[in-house]
């Protein structure tokens, strides 16, 4: 159950070890939903919760505990002259059973903030949310749009709370702010980090292979399109647990815009006759 309280407490109890606010950030990466608060869920009761989750959640942890899940994705990202290409597939799988083959794995956070879901569904669906309120909050109280390093922090922040509790997320924040285009990736760990290029998921080194092989920072846009959604493809062809269909966005100046949704179906005929088909969304 998720509730609110004061900085500093957690489960009821006080805990400092991981304060939620670290090192006096700037004002941007304090925003609440009110005075002194942030959002937690009640924890074991326990003595150590993270010690005692691992004894569900881990690899060699008790076999017949059934919480361990299998998941896997396809998501990519980068960065180039024009702005941010996101390029994700829409497959969900639990272990060897296809779930959909329709999810929504871009989350569209702010006109200007993009997301992607790698991981957990719920998890990465849920503190992606919670980041586009803080990012509203941001936005209602400076009066001005957040940047996308500060929305990639906010979230690192959050997630850093519950490391090694069990949550399943890796996300690339995408945006445009001041400072032109942005892209960070973020995992449930507290990880953050930014670069031109990430791929994320059980896809991800197909994916790697082909943008490896035809990145250029002065890709035109439409070569930049074709890239990310050809990439998406061959991950889709070679891994098992990606799949359904290529949703492709493209992140610029006046924000984000949906550029296609194609089934990897006709693309992999298309591509085999060398014929790039027609993209429908």
């Amino acid at each position: 159950m998720a509730n609110y309280v004061p900085v500093g407490m957690r489960g009821g109890e006080q805990d400092f070890t991981r304060p939620a606010l670290e090192k006096g950030f700037a004002s941007e990466f304090a925003v609440m939903p009110e005075p002194g608060a942030v959002q937690a869920f009640d924890l074991p009761a326990v003595e150590d919760p993270v010690e005692f989750l691992k004894s569900y959640t881990d690899e060699g942890s008790d076999s017949n505990v059934k919480i361990r899940m299998a998941h896997g994705t396809t998501t990519l990202a980068f960065k180039f002259k024009h702005g941010v290409i996101v390029a994700v597939d829409s497959r969900a799988t639990a272990g060897s059973y296809i779930a959909s083959q329709t999810v929504k794995k871009v989350i569209e956070i702010n006109p200007y903030l993009l997301g992607t879901m790698a991981g957990g569904a719920a998890d990465c669906s849920y503190w992606e949310r919670v980041l586009a309120m803080r990012c509203r909050l941001f936005e209602l109280q400076q009066k001005e749009r957040i940047s996308v390093a500060s929305a990639s922090k906010i979230l690192a922040n959050m997630v850093y709370n519950y490391k090694g509790m069990g949550l399943s997320m890796g996300t690339m924040v995408c945006g445009w702010d001041k400072e032109g285009p942005g892209l960070y990736y973020v995992d449930s760990d507290g990880t953050r980090m930014t670069n031109h290029m990430f791929a994320v998921g059980s896809g991800a080194t197909y994916a790697y292979g082909v943008m490896d092989e035809g990145y250029d920072w002065d890709l035109s846009v439409d070569d930049a399109r074709e890239l990310g959604r050809r990439a998406i493809y061959h991950a889709t062809h070679r891994d098992a647990y990606s799949g359904g269909q290529v949703n492709l966005y493209h992140m610029k100046s006046t924000g984000w815009e949906k550029i296609s949704a194609t089934n990897v179906g006709p693309l992999h005929y298309s591509y085999k006759d060398g014929v790039i088909p027609p993209h429908v969304l």
